[in-house]
């Protein structure tokens, strides 16, 4: 009897090879040949799970989402906040990957923007997973005090943890100095 493979299992085993393939070589290094190499699968599986490049990187893409958004819902879970805005505080901290164990995700992710720039279909993907974001945040921000405009709030707060990221990434600041920035940024917006 043939061997039963899931395909949603297969598909996130891909994925977590691309995105290894991406922290370590960026994203013009991925082929589909060096992805099946290290998902330890067939060309023929990974063709069978994408029909193509793009496909599998925008499932990628999506992929690194999924896994920071329920890092922050089990982190939220595990020691749930004490108001809602320290559960912005929580997401926001999630988002930035600051902390050494996200690093990996934070260079991949970064290389998808840098991508998205000039990948009108990657950037179409990433404009959905903000709106989701902004959306959430807007809510958390809203249901956390009397702000005048919580969606340029959470439109801010999202430009905010992009950008440390970047900067962590390159050097520019410290995880240390970007969770300060951080921290400033959300006590003055609650006014403390």
């Amino acid at each position: 009897m043939p061997k039963q493979v899931d395909h949603e299992e297969r598909r996130r085993q891909i994925a977590d090879a691309v995105c290894a393939l991406i922290d370590e070589q960026g994203l013009e290094a991925v082929t589909l040949r060096d992805v099946a190499a290290r998902a330890q699968v067939s060309m023929g599986a990974v063709q069978r799970c994408f029909r193509t490049k793009d496909e599998m990187l925008h499932f990628a893409l999506a992929h690194i989402g999924h896994q920071v958004t329920a890092r922050a819902h089990a982190r939220l879970r595990a020691a749930p906040a004490q108001s809602p805005a320290s559960t912005v505080g929580h997401l926001a901290r999630e988002l930035a990957l600051l902390q050494t164990q996200h690093r990996a995700q934070a260079r991949t992710w970064i290389a998808f923007l840098a991508a998205a720039a000039v990948n009108p279909a990657l950037a179409a993907g990433l404009r959905t997973s903000y709106t989701d974001l902004e959306t959430l945040l807007t809510g958390l921000i809203a249901a956390a005090g009397d702000l005048p405009d919580p969606t340029h709030e959470a439109r801010t707060l999202l430009a905010l943890t992009d950008g440390l990221t970047a900067h962590v990434l390159i050097g520019h600041r410290t995880p240390e100095e970007a969770e300060h920035l951080l921290h400033t940024h959300l006590s003055r917006l609650w006014g403390e």
